[in-house]
């Protein structure tokens, strides 16, 4: 990667690796769906205040709604609901390991399905490494029981195959400038996110503090709205691979901020596992990977 691309990378781990933090305040008294549904609202709100003059390109670029609802269902609406309702229960730093998962998922598919980029020894070495990490942070017990945190952690891991997936089929809007799919796709999970809050959570109950409320503008500003724009870019340079090379990287900052703002303290289980899984992902994302070329500047 050139390293403009490589600060990119960096900048989109830091914008999502602080969303978990954000997310674990910002459901403290605000329910989940609701936080999506503001996320959506407003990030989708910004994000089309940025396009200005470049809004009917929302529906003149031929990308179709099914299209749009597709990115939307698999890099908005299940991730976001998962995630948020699983940092109800379990640690932000724990929430950004198992939703920083992304490239193994992302290479299992593309080896799998659409088979664009190269599977080697190494990477197959990295899937395993990461998948050993996964079940090291869960622990055993997941395996012969499904208990409260059991199914956070997994919901978590759910949250991350959908962005694996998103990462994969968001390629396609490669030829667009960044702001068409991310403005699009936000907009469109409102679409669905929204009634599905008033219709379970009925926000007009609730008594949000002004610390969740602060934690969905972080999530509204930097999580989403600035996070997409970089995040399209990147699928449009590097590829899918390349892209979600970021989720190591994320996993540090997630932990970190987990770490010295909310005071968490991790388990040995969970640095055995961040280890395995940064180990992981790194050897199916260090040089080999044949990215896909760009088509836009």
């Amino acid at each position: 990667m050139k390293g403009r691309s490589i600060a990119l990378v960096l900048l989109l781990a830091l914008l999502w690796g602080g969303s978990y933090p954000l997310i674990k305040i910002a459901v403290e008294t605000i329910p989940p769906l609701t936080v999506a549904a503001l996320r959506g609202v407003f990030g989708g709100a910004l994000l089309f205040a940025l396009m200005g003059r470049e809004a009917p390109a929302l529906w003149r670029s031929g990308i179709s709604f099914p299209t749009y609802f597709a990115q939307a269902t698999l890099n908005c609406i299940v991730p976001w609901t998962f995630v948020n309702w699983a940092s109800r229960t379990i640690d932000a730093s724990l929430a950004t390991v198992l939703n920083s998962l992304a490239p193994m998922f992302a290479f299992l598919i593309t080896w799998a399905i659409t088979r664009h980029e190269p599977a080697t020894p190494r990477k197959f070495f990295g899937v395993l490494l990461g998948l050993t990490g996964v079940v090291a942070i869960i622990g055993i017990h997941a395996l012969s029981g499904v208990g409260k945190h059991t199914a956070a952690e997994l919901a978590c891991v759910a949250g991350s195959l959908s962005y694996g997936i998103a990462a994969v089929t968001g390629t396609k809007f490669r030829k667009l400038s960044p702001l068409v799919p991310a403005t699009g796709a936000t907009l469109v999970a409102t679409l669905v996110l929204v009634p599905a809050a008033l219709l379970f959570e009925q926000p007009w109950t609730i008594h949000p503090s002004m610390k969740s409320l602060l934690g969905v503008a972080g999530l509204v500003v930097f999580s989403t709205g600035a996070a997409f724009i970089v995040y399209f870019r990147l699928l449009s340079t590097v590829g899918t691979i390349g892209t979600t090379a970021q989720s190591y990287l994320r996993i540090l900052v997630g932990v970190a901020l987990g770490i010295l703002v909310l005071g968490e303290k991790p388990s040995p289980n969970m640095i055995a596992g961040v280890a395995l899984v940064i180990l992981g992902v790194v050897a199916m994302t260090l040089r080999g990977q044949t990215p896909n070329p760009p088509s836009r500047v």
